[in-house]
């Protein structure tokens, strides 16, 4: 039992020790991997300070070897530069002479040509002159004698139509007389006619009422014998009743009194209801006149506001239409004036950039001389003032006035196409400078791709200076500093200065 417990023990001992052993050597580990860095870093520090130092000892070297290349080159080019200065200079005091005298030759050829040309132009005034002087003296005695022949005209067509009112007016009168003797004529037969059939229908119907007075007369003599007896018989059979009726007819004259009465109220108020009838009708018939023609007028003034509505429709429509185009068209110009505007001021800044850039021969000269002879220039002059007949020829005629312009626009044209046509020469020039300085330095430099290709001039025998129990941890840092410079190279921006400035820059 006691072994037992004593193996149970001694087994976690045992293991203890054993990862005790396993860090001390995992720190064992990591300190000579920190040392091995650490020798490493300190190494690859000495060897680009190193690199450093001789690159800058180097770019020393060439600087002033270069330096006293580029002052040689410089003072020749600036010998040939004055040289060449001194000759353009002469050659531009010779032409400005040159050009002072045939400014002046132009300039007293000009005013003989105006001279010239204000004489003809005067005897040329004095011939319209006389030609409007003859074309008014025509014209008024044109005018005068058109005047005196529509004068007669007038006074024949006058008498004319004197003559024919003459005899319009007695043959007016004529027709009135007879008119008025054939109106007497059938007046004077129809009243004959009517006091003959008047009399006539008279003697008939006193006829006629004799006949009929005399039948009338004997029925009313039989008629008034039946009466009478009647009468009679009646008197005897209502004698009793003639009392009544006495009686009655006193009421009755009484009732009839107040009938009467009554009656001539009822008149009066019949008269009143008439007449307010008659009122009421004519007020309804001047009030339907009123509502007809209040109506009538409703209704015109209904169309009419009708039709003012439609015009002022139409107006507002026109007017709006107008509005917008009239706002189309003021945007459509102010933008039109603004791109104006904004050109004629880049034109001016132009002109103000090319006039600082100008030469003092171009400010003295601004227009280079014709190359065409007297001849060729006085027929060329014959031409341009011709009125020409073709469309194409019309329209340049607009554009006469730029011709100073276009001669200028094509001198810098030309200049422009022969600088550029110089730097085109003067870029090849460069390039094939920068080939041969180029060969010069891979001559007598040092880089990476000297070394990489055959030289004569140059024989390095590369040497590997690394211990060999670092070359296992540089192998598994290599990674990391694949960007470390040879100590035996330099750098392509060291390598290659600036041929121009004097200095280094990087390619």
């Amino acid at each position: 039992m006691s072994e037992k417990r004593h193996s149970r023990v001694a087994a976690p001992m045992a293991a203890e020790d054993g990862l005790l052993l396993l860090q001390s050597q995992a720190l064992a580990e990591e300190e000579e991997a920190k040392t091995k860095g650490e020798m490493l870093t300190r190494f690859l520090k000495d060897k680009l300070a190193k690199e450093e130092r001789s690159s800058t000892l180097n770019l020393h070297k060439l600087r002033t070897q270069w330096r006293t290349v580029l002052r040689e080159v410089k003072d020749k080019e600036l010998r040939q530069d004055i040289e060449i200065l001194s000759q353009t200079f002469a050659r531009v005091m010779d032409c400005k002479d040159s050009v002072i005298e045939s400014l002046a030759t132009d300039l007293e050829e000009a005013e003989e040509q105006h001279a010239q040309a204000l004489r003809s132009h005067l005897y040329n005034i004095d011939r319209l002159l006389q030609l409007q002087h003859c074309r008014l003296t025509c014209l008024e005695e044109g005018y005068g004698a058109q005047l005196e022949a529509l004068k007669m005209e007038l006074e024949a067509e006058r008498r004319t139509i004197l003559e024919q009112h003459e005899q319009e007016s007695c043959y007016l009168r004529d027709v009135a007389l007879a008119t008025e003797q054939n109106y007497a004529k059938n007046n004077h037969e129809a009243t004959l006619n009517f006091q003959s059939a008047r009399d006539d229908i008279k003697y008939k119907s006193q006829q006629e009422k004799q006949y009929s007075r005399l039948q009338l007369g004997g029925k009313v003599e039989v008629l008034w014998e039946q009466f009478q007896r009647a009468m009679q018989s009646y008197t005897e059979a209502t004698e009793h009743q003639k009392i009544a009726f006495e009686a009655l007819k006193q009421k009755d004259k009484k009732s009839s009194r107040e009938i009467e009465m009554q009656a001539k109220k009822l008149q009066k108020l019949q008269d009143l209801v008439t007449a307010a009838k008659g009122q009421i009708a004519a007020h309804l018939r001047e009030s339907e006149k009123q509502n007809r023609r209040a109506r009538e007028e409703k209704e015109s003034v209904l169309r009419q506001l009708q039709e003012l509505k439609n015009e002022m429709k139409q107006a507002r429509a026109t007017a709006h239409g107008s509005l917008a185009r009239l706002t189309t068209q003021s945007s459509t110009a102010l933008k039109a004036l603004a791109r104006v505007v904004e050109k004629a001021q880049r034109i001016l800044r132009l002109a103000e950039m090319c006039r600082r850039l100008e030469t003092e021969e171009e400010k003295v000269l601004p227009f280079y001389p014709s190359s065409l002879a007297e001849g060729d220039q006085r027929e060329a002059q014959q031409v341009l003032e011709e009125t020409p007949t073709e469309p194409l020829a019309q329209a340049m005629q607009d554009y006469v006035g730029l011709e100073r312009f276009w001669q200028r626009f094509n001198k810098v044209k030309l200049e422009e196409q022969a600088l550029e046509r110089e730097r085109a020469a003067l870029s090849q020039r460069n390039q094939h400078l920068r080939e041969l300085l180029r060969q010069y330095l891979a001559g007598i430099s040092v880089s990476r791709e000297v070394l990489s290709e055959p030289n004569a001039v140059l024989t390095i025998e590369r040497k590997n200076c690394i211990p060999a129990d670092l070359r296992r941890a540089e192998g598994g840092h290599a990674q990391g500093h694949q960007g470390t410079k040879h100590p035996d190279s330099l750098s392509e921006g060291d390598a290659h200065p600036d041929p121009i400035h004097g200095s280094t820059g990087t390619s």
